[in-house]
């Protein structure tokens, strides 16, 4: 008898079996307990400012104040936002830049990645030169392409001086074309290196005997290109071209110090409107407005191109 309560174990309570995690039937439960304060972690950061967004955008709040009163429930600021013609105009120019510097940023980047990927002496130092850009702090990128724009002695006025295109100086910045294309040519500067790095990626992981069986069945570089290279790249490239445009849509710093939304609001897309009402003009609740909608059309056109990858992948 005493033998066998010295050999025996004694049977687990109920209570502890429903918390025993060891046991395969609550081994996810171990997983929601380590990711818990991950998604904690998130929702004060992103989803709580989110809904708070959303609450002022309903509210006439001229200054956000920290447990002061909440205002009446109103639609007045959406209202004033789609009558308003600045703001069709900064959608325009926001779709504009989006567009301009995604395309540009995807051209030169793949292009790059094409050239880095070949074996050649140096590939390692051109690889890091590629990547250079994208190290460069977005203050620094705009000092030095304010320099290079400059109307009296930068690069470009010097160029087209010398290829015999204008004898005119064209003040690049406060002219509203040139301003537009100063920050475009920017920011595919800034963001083009991001693209050649996934591109690079990519192209690393495509097998080597899918180019030996082409060139095997007699396909030229072109070929290659179009049947191998460019749909085994699309899931790379769908991801790319998302964040891209993402981070343009976003993108403050470069336009707010390159020409503050101007000249003309040719320049002001809807962070830099977001901006100005914010924290020029103090009209939290209208700001919060162009900041929901702005969100929502991100939300929009990264579903579209993330389908319409997804499509041409198959």
């Amino acid at each position: 008898m005493a033998q066998d309560a010295i050999g025996t174990k004694p049977a687990a309570t109920p209570r502890l079996r429903r918390f025993d995690l060891a046991r395969p039937s609550r081994q996810h439960l171990l997983g929601y307990i380590l990711l818990a304060p991950a998604v904690i972690l998130v929702a004060l950061i992103i989803i709580y400012p989110l809904f708070i967004s959303l609450d002022l955008s309903f509210q006439n709040v001229k200054l956000a104040r920290i447990g002061a009163a909440r205002k009446p429930f109103t639609l007045a600021n959406y209202e004033k936002l789609f009558a308003s013609p600045d703001f069709w105009m900064a959608c325009w120019v926001t779709v504009k830049l989006v567009t301009t510097v995604t395309v540009g940023s995807l051209l030169v980047g793949v292009s790059t990645a094409l050239l880095v990927n070949n074996k050649f002496r140096g590939r390692t130092l051109a690889r890091l030169a590629m990547a250079l850009p994208w190290a460069v702090p977005e203050i620094i990128a705009v000092v030095m392409f304010a320099w290079i724009f400059d109307s009296t002695f930068g690069l470009v006025s010097w160029l087209i001086w010398k290829m015999g295109i204008t004898n005119d100086l064209i003040a690049w910045v406060s002219t509203p074309g040139p301003a537009f294309w100063a920050v475009a040519v920017t920011m595919i500067w800034k963001g083009f290196p991001f693209v050649s790095i996934m591109t690079l990626a990519g192209l690393q992981s495509i097998p080597d005997d899918f180019y030996a069986a082409a060139k095997v069945d007699g396909a030229n570089a072109l070929q290659r290109f179009r049947w191998i290279t460019l749909p085994s790249l699309m899931p790379v490239l769908g991801v790319t071209l998302v964040l891209v445009m993402l981070w343009v849509f976003r993108d403050f710093s470069i336009i707010k110090t390159m020409t503050d939304g101007g000249p003309l609001k040719t320049t002001t897309t809807l962070s830099i409107m977001t901006y100005e009402q914010a924290f020029g003009f103090f009209k939290f609740g209208y700001a919060s407005a162009v900041g929901v909608v702005t969100l929502i059309i991100c939300v929009i056109a990264s579903l579209a191109m993330l389908g319409r990858g997804s499509k041409a992948m198959y």
